[in-house]
């Protein structure tokens, strides 16, 4: 474990937090801690093309709880590490993940996911082989299983595999993150500063692979590398009989639609309804926190 490289001021005092790297498979993970040691552990995991800066909210909701909350940085994602495009695949993520908890010693957690952040955060806990046991679970606009046949990808995911195009919108003009606020039910929830930590992890052009790379992860055939993996998460879905909760942000332009469909995965959790977009956390953080009292009896 190595300190974090620091922040600019505008930035820093943003993130209130304990922040660390550490080594896991070779690439170095920005981690961002709340809470004492030996508290109830709550995962936070974020999807594409955001970094553990769209949990801050949640977390200062979460400032009285008596809980250590863990939020890292997908590796090609926020103060990761930025690999190739080639090794972004569902199991690299799951496995860098596996490695993350194995490496903080994490026995036991619940676990908060949205966008990619759900599948992945899922599959490491899936890829521990029964050495981290999930307590509780909080769903927020994503997927957790694979498409069903007759799909049709989104537009943006469609986008995402126009030969050369694709790639000069991602790499060049800082596409997706320079119009988050588009996803959003309040656009003004991402402008500003706010706006301007999204873009800063990805602020050089050479770093700017990874959501690209994440967009392609989302099958577009049930033929994809992503659809095995996918389908193990939804059995562990669906078997897991814990406390679970799901919030959704009705007003996302890429996920919203699959609220009815991971309610019938978690018949039993308790759904929170919001008029929010894709980056919930942005606009509901109280409702998330209630979520995480309610699955971790907080």
């Amino acid at each position: 474990m190595a300190p974090a490289l620091p922040l600019p001021d505008w930035l820093d005092r943003m993130l209130p937090f304990r922040r660390y790297l550490l080594q896991v498979n070779g690439h170095a993970m920005h981690v961002m801690e709340q809470g004492p040691e030996g508290a109830p552990v709550v995962l936070l995991l974020h999807g594409n093309p955001t970094w553990s800066f769209l949990w801050r909210k949640v977390a200062v909701a979460l400032g009285q709880a008596k809980l250590r909350l863990v939020m890292p940085d997908l590796v090609g994602l926020g103060l990761s590490d930025k690999p190739p495009a080639e090794v972004h695949t569902l199991d690299f993520h799951a496995a860098q993940l596996e490695g993350l908890l194995r490496q903080l010693g994490l026995k036991r957690l619940s676990f908060v996911g949205q966008d990619w952040g759900g599948p992945i955060g899922l599959a490491g806990i899936i890829a521990s082989e029964g050495r981290v046991k999930l307590d509780g679970l909080v769903v927020l606009n994503t997927a957790l299983g694979p498409p069903k046949p007759g799909f049709r990808p989104t537009a943006f995911h469609r986008f995402s595999r126009v030969p050369v195009l694709a790639e000069l919108a991602f790499r060049y003009a800082q596409f997706p993150q320079s119009v988050l606020a588009f996803t959003q039910g309040d656009r003004h929830s991402i402008s500003g500063d706010v706006a301007r930590a999204y873009r800063y992890p990805l602020r050089h052009r050479e770093d700017r692979t990874a959501p690209l790379a994440l967009a392609r992860m989302v099958p577009d055939s049930l033929e994809h590398p992503t659809v095995g993996p996918m389908r193990r998460i939804e059995a562990f879905v669906q078997a897991f009989k814990g406390p679970a909760a799901i919030v959704w942000g009705e007003r996302d332009p890429v996920l919203g639609r699959l609220r009815s469909r991971v309610e019938r995965l978690l018949p039993h959790a308790k759904v929170t309804s919001t008029n929010a977009g894709h980056f919930l956390q942005e606009e509901v953080p109280n409702p998330i926190a209630d979520a995480i009292r309610y699955v971790t009896g907080g």
